[in-house]
């Protein structure tokens, strides 16, 4: 049930009527109709543009068409005052009536409250950590993996079919550094000192692999050259630390459904058959690019290349796909990875990559572009850096990854549901600092306290009214008397949960998880504020002594803010606490 959505509907029939009776025209587009609430509360529950957006093609003044309008909304039994503002935008008041139904439909659908067919089945890939299976994941892929997993979730719970992937880096020059880097801890497992020179890797977290390579190989690889061993300790070495990956991406509560390798895409024919997509088009081509201004790219040669003509799907200038050399550039790979994803069948792909891969967004999408027609969009969400304090100081590198923080130093100190919930207090695109004594602390300025507080409180609303005798079902509740819920505060709180399904629909529209965590903090200060205004009146406390009727009616209000909760923390992955302690 989205209320937004159905008195949209209103809107519109209302356009209708007044077209039918000759005073509008008729057949005017109303698709940029909208029905949001007002910037201002006061003003009341909702507003509509229809008047401003309709008045050039129809011919009349705003003015006139929200009178004419509002007269006609007016006779809507749901709406309890109409006004028009300013130019002519349309305010509407709802009767408290729509509001106390908004618990009676929560407590009815449960968890489902909000869901929609929004996605109606279509497919979309979303890809997301894709961190190089050269060691541990780091703090930054932690927000990566929270924004990727919940967005998921988020339109899972939308109607989309979803797949979430793992981008393999196994092809590039990284995994050799990792493969010389593991020899030497091999090395050392054969009792040798390792020559961890400047280049290789040099956390401890590759002492298991030495030692299980030496499992493997005894001393058999000691005396042989690189070009002997590379190939097995590369494989070996990269199995070890994607098996480390998973780990770390289960301690966060994240599971990929797919896990793409590039190095599957050299010698297959699949990069080729990439590029002759681009090629029958006519935009693959021989030429020396422009010497870039004011910075080098790392793929620009003063020498002719072959380039894929980006710049006719609305990049900035051609990108090269193969050096002078006849190596490929790193893009090459990419481009055939993102072909596969269109011939599999996907009619939305979506890649959250880190903030050092601007530079990357308007190619990517000039490739899908071209490789699929136009027909699938790709959506690239950047994530910017986390700055992790603790005792108001930048927390320090683990010994174990040797230069940055890890996945599982976030974690153990803070735990997954907290560490999760904060990754999503910031948009994507905006620095975020996560400091380990604020998020633990309990007080209104950490969201994530705030939020499981609530719920918690709602718990205890129940728990309380159960010693009392007055055990209550989701069904007996919904069928309490809500016309007893008539105070602001209670209305104000009702108004937030009417909120939720068009917020779930604004969020995955735009693929902002973040939405989610920003809502459930305004709806645990209301509840919150009405927990507190029943401790200096007592006809607005959950529990109302002697009054069945009545605390059914307020129970039921609370029950339905826990269900609404509970439902957006799963969206984020995060599981709701029933208890402070």
């Amino acid at each position: 049930m989205n209320l937004f959505a159905e008195l949209r509907v209103a809107v519109v029939q209302s356009l209708a009527n007044l077209a039918e009776r000759g005073l509008l025209p008729s057949g005017l587009d109303t698709s940029g109709v909208s029905v949001e609430p007002p910037r201002d509360p006061a003003h009341g529950d909702m507003m509509t543009n229809a008047a401003m957006v309709l008045s050039k093609a129809a011919g009349l003044s705003p003015k006139a068409i929200a009178e004419a309008l509002a007269e006609e909304l007016a006779k809507d039994p749901r709406i309890a005052a109409v006004d028009v503002a300013g130019p002519g935008f349309i305010n509407m008041r709802l009767t408290a009536a729509v509001w106390q139904d908004i618990v009676k439909v929560i407590l009815t659908t449960g968890l489902d409250y909000g869901r929609s067919t929004l996605g109606n089945g279509a497919k979309v890939n979303i890809e997301f950590v894709s961190a190089n299976p050269t060691g541990p994941m780091h703090v930054g892929h932690v927000r990566g993996a929270v924004v990727g997993d919940a967005l998921a979730r988020l339109l899972a719970f939308s109607g989309w079919k979803v797949t979430r992937e793992y981008y393999i880096n196994d092809g590039g020059a990284q995994v050799d550094v990792l493969a010389r880097s593991a020899f030497e801890r091999y090395r050392e497992a054969n009792g040798l000192e390792p020559e961890i020179r400047e280049g290789l890797y040099p956390g401890d977290y590759l002492i298991p692999v030495g030692e299980a390579l030496k499992a493997k190989y005894g001393d058999s690889l000691l005396d042989k050259g690189e070009q002997y061993w590379m190939k097995d300790v590369r494989e070996f070495a990269t199995e070890m630390m994607m098996v480390e990956i998973r780990g770390d991406l289960a301690q966060l509560g994240v599971q990929m459904d797919v896990f793409s390798s590039e190095k599957a895409l050299y010698g297959t024919g699949k990069i080729e058959a990439a590029l002759q997509a681009l090629r029958d088009q006519g935009l693959i081509y021989e030429g020396v690019l422009e010497p870039p201004k004011g910075k080098t790219l790392d793929d620009w040669e003063p020498r002719q290349q072959t380039l894929f003509r980006s710049t006719a799907h609305g990049d900035d200038v051609d990108r090269p796909v193969m050096k002078s050399d006849g190596s490929w550039t790193y893009f090459a790979p990419d481009i055939a990875y993102h072909y596969d994803k269109v011939q599999r069948g996907f009619d939305q792909l979506i890649d959250i990559f880190g903030a050092d891969h601007g530079g990357y967004v308007k190619r990517m999408k000039a490739a899908v572009s071209a490789l699929s027609n136009g027909r699938v969009p790709l959506d690239i969400k950047l994530v910017q850096l986390v700055k992790l304090f603790k005792g108001g100081e930048p927390f320090k590198m683990s010994k174990r990854a040797g230069t940055f923080v890890t996945l599982r130093d976030v974690v153990e100190q803070a735990g997954a549901d907290v560490t999760r919930f904060m990754m999503l207090t910031r948009k994507n695109d905006v620095s975020l600092d996560f400091d380990f004594d604020k998020v633990l602390e309990q007080s209104k300025d950490n969201p994530v306290f705030y939020v499981q507080y609530a719920h918690a409180r709602v718990n205890s609303v129940l728990r309380k009214a159960a010693e009392a005798g007055m055990s209550f079902s989701d069904a007996d509740l919904a069928d309490a008397d809500l016309s007893q819920l008539e105070h602001e505060a209670e209305l104000k709180l009702a108004r937030q949960l009417g909120e939720w399904p068009r917020l779930i629909e604004i969020a995955a529209k735009s693929n902002e998880p973040h939405r989610i965590a920003f809502y459930l903090y305004e709806l645990a200060s209301d509840f919150h504020s009405l927990w507190n205004r029943g401790n200096d009146d007592s006809s607005l406390r959950f529990i109302q002594e002697g009054n069945v009727a009545t605390s059914a009616a307020k129970i039921a209000m609370a029950r339905s803010t826990g269900v609404v909760i509970a439902t957006g923390l799963g969206i984020l992955g995060v599981k709701p606490v029933h208890e402070m302690r």
